[in-house]
């Protein structure tokens, strides 16, 4: 008896995409940079709400430092480049930096 042909069907495999890390980009206290700036910072750069951007601004001025968002690496280090540029333009000091979240 002739056995049937076997028939080979190409497996298909998935390659699980994985996203990149996220950095939380942090803004940090100074006694130089006004409130008002670091909500405009916030609004412009972050795309935060006025209510969101105050509560951020809130954490800087009593905690040190405040969470802008959780970001890949190239958009973190671009947004830190932001704020540092806007805040030399306008003669405030405020730093930003991004920790692995």
């Amino acid at each position: 008896m002739p056995s049937a042909p076997q028939t080979t069907f190409a497996e298909k495999t998935r390659e699980k995409v994985q996203e990149p890390p996220k950095y939380a980009v942090i803004l940090l206290n100074d006694n130089y940079t006004t409130f008002d700036f670091v909500v405009k910072v916030l609004v412009e750069i972050f795309k935060k709400s006025i209510p969101e951007a105050i509560k951020i601004t809130n954490d800087v001025h009593k905690k040190g430092k405040g969470a802008c968002g959780l970001y890949p690496r190239e958009i973190a280090e671009t947004k830190i480049d932001l704020v540092e540029q806007l805040s030399r333009a306008n003669g405030y000091p405020l730093k930003c930096t991004m920790e692995k979240a």
